[in-house]
């Protein structure tokens, strides 16, 4: 039971309490006085009948008429007169429907008035003539006791609304500071860490310092892991001199790139050679030669600095590569960089040159021709002189061109048609045990073609806005697939989704719907909208989270120290990007890397698995490191 329903039962209880005593105390007290009126009425009465027949000097008739006159003009019950001997001489008494009350029968039942008789002597001189009893009506005062208790009980109900009034609007005080106290609370015990404001209650005030406390130490010590983990990162990935990826780790961005299903699926390669950097070296010496390459690293980092998914590296001495893929808008041209970076090495007054080769790239190429072409294009490039461009041209896989229009009837036919494909691969523990299918979704567009990934139709989904049915579409067929086999399955969502205010409630009704199979549900968004669209995830997990279904983030490693409020965000866990867990058996840079990562993340109490797994090696260097299970073509479920 709720501390709110509590206090309210405890306020009802002492209202009920305080409603009942005072009613109880009133109706004693009442009666007690009514009785004590009618015992001194009484008393009077027959002292004053028992002078009346006193004076009568014995005449048994004019005693019995002076009796009855009083009997008939009062409000009497009976009037007795016996004489000296204890004989009856007189008796009259009212009748059973004359003194019936107006009070209700229960009432009169329940809270009985006792008229006591009122006793005198009669006497003639010193000769007793008897004594004479009369015992007035009680009807009377069961009545005014009614109408008493009636306006009673109604001032004490008033009273007690008022009281309740009161204590409403006294609850109300309390209960927002202990709502946000419980909010905060919950999400704690959802692995979200929130700070509060310090209500006036002082009680409540204590609980939220200390809950608050315990949070800011949390995010003290996540910005100081975060901060390990980024000079981790650097040391494992990045090139001491420039800061832009090291030869390893952007060749195993390139790998990833190409070979990814998500995504757009085609883009550029940039090759960057500083022409002649021996002598260059010999002619401005090394602390010159360093600022040069630093400056044409700054500038690389300037293309496209906005735009997520773009890989900078620098392959050796004055070789730079810029990986860019096709998003909505096209890659810079191949002679933008050696027009950038011919302006800035005019501005320095440098001896430098440079030449640019470049190669458009699609999903599913070898990046060994895809390296090889943009080493022939650079090649030409330099054979050519100083600042010359040259760009590979590569076969182009046969896609459909075709406009907006075209794609969104694509989309609503396949949808339609229920050509939609949930594809598998496992995911599994330290010990080889399934944890869940990774199941990218396939679109079938002819009904005799094949089921395309996404790389081949997510670009055109975005553009048509129709990325969020499709991702509910994808989310709907796994629900059924777990229906069937009871397998758990995981579905990724696109960011643009969580854009579309009706996404979420949308995909919390369906999940409703099927308690049980959402229990076996996960959820996993890329690791740039935890960046960049911090707020929606966070309500992603608020609405899916107590359905029973796990929320991740995937492709992540490289900006996971860059999310600041990830201890927030109330998610289930992290997917580590390949290019990130590549090498890492070879690599005690990239494993102390990864290490610290898992480290951080299980600390606010995230599971951690890695992506593209493709090494053996990898798998147990991987499992030493703490991470919580793989997946990628190097996984195998046992038979």
């Amino acid at each position: 039971m709720s501390l709110i329903r509590q206090i309210w039962l405890l306020l009802l209880a002492t209202l009920l309490l305080a409603f009942f005593g005072s009613f109880a105390v009133w109706m004693v007290s009442a009666r007690g006085y009514l009785e004590t009126q009618l015992r001194l009425k009484n008393a009077d009465n027959a002292q004053s009948l028992a002078l009346s027949l006193s004076q009568q000097k014995g005449d048994r008739t004019a005693i019995e008429l002076t009796a009855a006159a009083m009997f008939d003009t009062g409000f009497y019950q009976r009037i007795t007169m016996r004489d000296a001997a204890g004989r009856v001489v007189f008796s009259r008494e009212a009748d059973a429907d004359a003194q019936a009350p107006q009070a209700p029968g229960w009432f009169v039942h329940l809270v009985p008035v006792v008229s006591v008789p009122g006793v005198a002597q009669v006497s003639d001189g010193w000769r007793a003539l008897g004594s004479v009893e009369v015992v007035s009506h009680a009807s009377f005062a069961h009545q005014q006791l009614w109408q008493g208790s009636l306006k009673t009980a109604g001032l004490l109900a008033a009273l007690g609304a008022l009281a309740g009034v009161a204590a409403a609007f006294g609850v109300r005080r309390i209960r927002s500071p202990l709502d946000a106290t419980v909010a905060q609370a919950q999400a704690l015990m959802e692995r979200r860490f929130v700070t509060v404001a310090e209500p006036a209650v002082p009680e409540l005030a204590r609980l939220s310092r200390a809950m608050n406390e315990v949070v800011q130490r949390l995010k003290s010590l996540f910005e100081e892991q975060s901060a390990q983990v980024e000079q981790l990162r650097q040391q494992a990935h990045c090139d001491p001199l420039t800061g832009l990826s090291h030869r390893t780790h952007f060749m195993a961005q390139l790998r990833t790139t190409v070979a990814a299903e998500e995504g757009p699926g085609d883009g550029m390669l940039y090759l960057i050679r500083v022409l002649d950097l021996t002598g260059i070296n010999r002619q401005l010496g090394h602390r010159a030669t360093d600022a040069l390459l630093q400056k044409v690293a700054g500038v690389l980092r300037g293309v496209w600095a906005d735009v997520p998914g773009v890989a900078r590296g620098r392959l050796n001495g004055g070789d730079f590569a810029v990986l860019v893929s096709q998003g909505d808008v096209a890659p810079p041209p191949a002679a933008y960089f050696a027009d950038v970076l011919r302006r800035v090495l005019g501005e320095m007054a440098s001896p430098a040159q440079i030449v640019v080769g470049a190669v458009g790239w699609h999903r599913g190429m070898p990046v060994a021709q895809v390296l090889a072409a943009a080493d022939s294009a650079l090649a030409r490039a330099e054979s050519r002189g100083p600042f010359s461009v040259e760009t590979a041209d590569m076969p182009r896989p046969d896609v459909a061109v075709l406009g907006e229009d075209a794609w969104r009837v694509r989309f609503e036919d396949a949808m339609a048609g229920g050509r939609l494909q949930l594809v598998r691969y496992p995911v599994v523990d330290r010990a080889r045990h399934l944890v869940h299918h990774e199941c990218p979704l396939r679109i079938q567009f002819e009904s005799e073609g094949g089921h395309e990934p996404a790389a081949a139709w997510l670009p055109m989904a975005l553009r048509t806005g129709v990325i969020a049915r499709i991702d509910e579409a994808a989310v709907a067929l796994a629900l059924l697939e777990i229906e069937a086999d009871r397998e758990p399955r995981c579905v990724n969502l696109s960011p643009a989704s969580l854009a579309d205010s009706g996404f979420v409630p949308r995909l919390r009704a369906r999940l409703a719907s099927l308690p049980e199979a959402a229990r076996l549900l996960w959820l996993e968004v890329d690791e740039s909208a935890a960046v960049d669209r911090f707020d929606m995830v966070r309500e992603l997990c608020k609405q899916l989270r107590p359905l029973g279904a796990h929320v991740g983030l995937e492709h992540a490693g490289n900006r996971l120290s860059r999310i600041s409020l990830l201890f927030e965000a109330g998610l289930d866990y992290v997917k580590l990007e390949a290019s990130v867990v590549h090498g890492v058996a070879q690599d005690p840079s990239r494993s102390a890397f990864v290490s610290a990562t898992v480290s951080m993340l299980h600390g606010l109490g995230l599971e951690v698995f890695a992506e593209g797994v493709t090494d053996a090696a990898d798998i147990q260097a991987l499992a030493q490191a703490g991470l919580d299970g793989v997946t990628g073509p190097a996984v195998r479920l046992p038979d």
